[in-house]
């Protein structure tokens, strides 16, 4: 992704998730579900960056300098955007970052904005449409009037028959795969880090770190230990197949070996046909002399 408008919209659903997860912890819902998401959302964001850097000094180096230009001049406002996003995911909030959290890249999108940051529940519209639905089209888009661009929308109620089709998928799921399948976003109750790490100074968050980092060295320590046996094991595999390397040279080396004495046996057949081929017309010709001095001396 090394186009700046496709991060600035990219960044712009950032905003809009952390909003609604704000906003549902404010109204004591669950928000930490969309954690899983705004991460990979974020880790996008970052490689975007790192695209859009590259394309940068590629087109530096080809001399394209309106592309250059253009990109030089989006790409600190983007870097800025994807730190405070960070700081606002991660819990630690500034004024700065409370700005750009609330200041929408695409300003078709205000009004989505506006409805995410609010903290209550909108009352039912006359006209029966969902609350955020009612109040996103009352803000965006003017009676008559029509526009291309396109919005996101939030709920109040998650109740629609695409969750209900969800969680009858995720029945049958676990129904065939066990309780305990790979999940993207979790729903246990285990705390996250923002959890954990809220209320901690600089040495309680210094050694909760530690741990963490104590827990991976036992892990790596285990898939060291895997990886090991699983070396040891494809040595085995590798002297097995040497032995039967070598247990099929020396078959290939009788098999050589027992074609040459056929080959010998076979010249011999030949020469012994070849000679009984001529003692036989020897045979005949000592018949025939004897035949003729028989008949001359009887014709005498």
């Amino acid at each position: 992704m090394s186009n700046p408008n496709q991060l600035y919209l990219l960044a712009d659903h950032i905003k809009l998730s952390l909003l609604e997860r704000q906003r549902a912890q404010s109204l004591n819902l669950d928000g930490d579900s969309k954690d899983g998401h705004i991460s990979r959302s974020l880790d996008q964001f970052r490689d975007g960056l790192a695209a859009l850097e590259k394309e940068q000094k590629r087109l530096e180096e080809a001399g394209d300098e309106e592309e250059f230009l253009t990109i030089s001049d989006a790409l600190p406002g983007l870097q800025k955007q994807y730190n405070d996003l960070t700081s606002q995911f991660h819990g630690f909030s500034s004024p700065s970052s409370a700005s750009t959290l609330t200041h929408p890249n695409d300003p078709a999108l205000s009004g989505d904005f506006e409805h995410a940051a609010t903290t209550t529940i909108s009352p039912p519209s006359p006209t029966g449409a969902p609350p955020a639905l009612a109040s996103s089209t009352s803000n965006l888009r003017p009676k008559g009037a029509r526009t291309t661009s396109k919005t996101v929308r939030f709920t109040d109620n998650p109740t629609s028959p695409a969750a209900a089709a969800a969680s009858d998928a995720d029945l049958e799921a676990q129904q065939l795969f066990g309780a305990s399948r790979y999940r993207d976003n979790p729903t246990d109750d285990r705390m996250g880090y923002r959890d954990e790490a809220e209320g901690m100074d600089n040495t309680q968050i210094h050694a909760y770190h530690q741990r963490i980092l104590d827990q991976q060295d036992e892990q790596l320590d285990q898939l060291g230990v895997s990886i090991a046996r699983q070396r040891e094991l494809s040595m085995r595999i590798g002297d097995e197949l040497d032995e039967h390397v070598a247990m099929l040279d020396d078959v290939d080396g009788a098999v050589d070996r027992h074609q040459g004495r056929l080959d010998r046996a076979r010249r011999q057949v030949g020469k012994i046909a070849r000679s009984a081929g001529e003692s036989k017309q020897m045979i005949a010709i000592i018949v025939l002399i004897i035949v003729l001095v028989l008949l001359i001396a009887i014709l005498k």
